[in-house]
């Protein structure tokens, strides 16, 4: 296998639903503090953009009996789960950021999916535009690329023998930004606008759970251009920092701090 070949297959590596539901409650938990605040109106089809392994696609079943709910994802794991998990609804494989809609939505739910693409001001304006009068868009995005986990990812990736492909990789990543910015863009489009933010506070084990939350998530663009031997050895050196910047408690666990940005958009 070429050296090209290699890094395309090591970019290519699909997502590990095990890994991702260690943390299921936490992660649930802002999509159930989303979905509370959907307006009511008919529901008869619901997309759940970037479904993952089913676990906001099962709320969305509960809340909408009676509707046609369509989970989306790209990763053939996640919707081996998702379907087993959820065999009510429809699932299909597809990236949220060419996907299109074959029929109008009353609800497009996109819970902590967004913030992985570059380009999401435009999506949910196209996103908009495909729901019916009436009709909401949910959206969820983390709001942590200031905080501590995420400042210790990029000072990893520009000190080690793999700061040529992970820096680069470091300054691509989407910074959130503020609700006004947010408000003003959408409220044009839509009759009303309920925004706002939220930071959960997460007791875990120790600086190794942060790792593994991660793992599932934020530092995936960076593993995914590492040997399995740089692997290891980043994720070494992304502990010790972790280590520092999250102190134990009295009760030997670390509080990982964890911001995110709400928006529930009625047209």
């Amino acid at each position: 296998m070429t050296a090209g070949a290699d890094l395309a297959s090591r970019a290519a590596r699909d997502w590990n639903s095990d890994l991702y539901l260690k943390f299921e409650e936490e992660r649930t938990r802002a999509a159930r503090d989303l979905l509370a605040r959907i307006p009511y109106c008919e529901t008869r089809r619901v997309y759940d953009l970037g479904c993952g392994p089913g676990n906001s696609t099962e709320l969305l079943t509960r809340s909408f009996p009676g509707a046609a709910v369509v989970g989306i994802d790209r990763s053939d794991n996640m919707l081996a789960v998702a379907r087993a998990r959820v065999p009510a609804a429809e699932f299909v494989k597809a990236d949220v950021a060419h996907w299109e809609a074959p029929a109008a939505a009353d609800v497009i739910f996109a819970n902590a999916t967004l913030h992985f693409l570059p380009d999401h001001r435009n999506l949910i304006q196209r996103f908009v535009a495909w729901l019916r009068p009436g009709g909401r868009l949910a959206v969820q995005m983390p709001d942590n690329t200031y905080e501590p986990s995420h400042a210790a990812m990029r000072m990893v990736a520009a000190d080690g023998p793999w700061a040529n492909r992970l820096v680069p990789v470091a300054k691509s990543l989407t910074v959130i930004g503020q609700p006004e910015e947010y408000y003003d863009l959408f409220a044009p489009l839509c009759r009303t606008i309920d925004i706002w933010k939220t930071v959960y506070i997460h007791p875990l084990h120790g600086p190794e759970d942060v790792v593994e939350w991660f793992e599932g998530s934020g530092l995936r663009p960076f593993l995914d251009l590492l040997s399995p031997e740089e692997t290891g050895d980043f994720l070494s050196r992304y502990r010790e920092r972790l280590a520092q910047a999250y102190p134990r408690q009295p009760d030997g666990k670390v509080l990982l701090r964890y911001p995110r940005l709400f928006f529930v958009l009625q047209k």
